[in-house]
């Protein structure tokens, strides 16, 4: 019988720390809020990936089983934060935010999975916001001034999204088809988490294999994916 021990987490913890935690087999859950073509490009090998946008209907799963330290995994840190919030609103407790998100995991050359490549979700906003003004903007000049309501529209919209931490945006661009893997069953997904089973291994319409690319110290597990 192997006996996982158990830990005590800050908030915001380190990407070091949870590579070590889960190096000792530490009883944690991995969390990952980002869309499954994120997840499926890149993700830490026993995570589980419940997208922000379909964790409310399953939150109460969550709460009723998951004793567990959950830590919550994006790219940078805001989707997490969002996920923190709407977990706690229902009074859950064992929840940590991993410092930097994926970005920070990656620069830390910690171990990670990796799969087919896709933009990640806060580069799409910043590209779809960008052409959105820009385009506005030279059609203003071109065609007709009021061209110019189009980049005002999309500054208030980045404005409210920095005040509310809430971004429209993404949340529509989350939902393109470019942003979702066939094959995943959300689900599956929660039940392996809420039981502490390994996470259903990740398929993909082109069934292609994931390439793992492990640091020292590589960590045992299988991620997966839903939407």
């Amino acid at each position: 019988m192997t006996i996982t021990p158990s830990v005590t987490l800050p908030p915001l913890v380190q990407p070091a720390r949870i590579g070590q935690l889960l190096a000792e087999g530490a009883a944690i859950r991995l969390l990952d809020v980002r869309t499954p073509a994120e997840f499926e490009a890149v993700h830490i090998r026993g995570a589980y990936n419940v997208p922000l946008d379909t964790l409310a209907e399953h939150r109460e799963e969550l709460r009723l089983h998951v004793r567990e330290p959950i830590v919550l995994v994006c790219r940078s840190g805001q989707r997490a934060r969002q996920a923190e919030q709407a977990l706690r609103e229902i009074g859950m407790e064992n929840l940590h935010i991993l410092d930097g998100g994926m970005n920070a995991w990656e620069a830390a050359e910690l171990p990670v999975e990796r799969g087919r490549q896709r933009l990640s979700l806060e580069r799409q906003v910043r590209i779809a916001a960008g052409a959105l003004a820009a385009t506005g903007g030279i059609l203003a000049l071109l065609v007709n001034p009021l061209f110019a309501l189009l980049p005002a529209f999309v500054g208030s919209g980045l404005v409210l999204a920095g005040v509310t931490n809430f971004c429209p945006m993404a949340v529509l661009l989350g939902k393109l088809p470019y942003n979702r893997v066939a094959s995943c069953d959300v689900n599956a997904m929660v039940a392996a988490l809420k039981n502490g089973e390994a996470a259903p291994a990740l398929a993909t319409a082109h069934g292609s294999a994931r390439a793992a690319q492990r640091g020292p110290g590589g960590l045992a597990g299988q991620g997966a994916c839903c939407g």
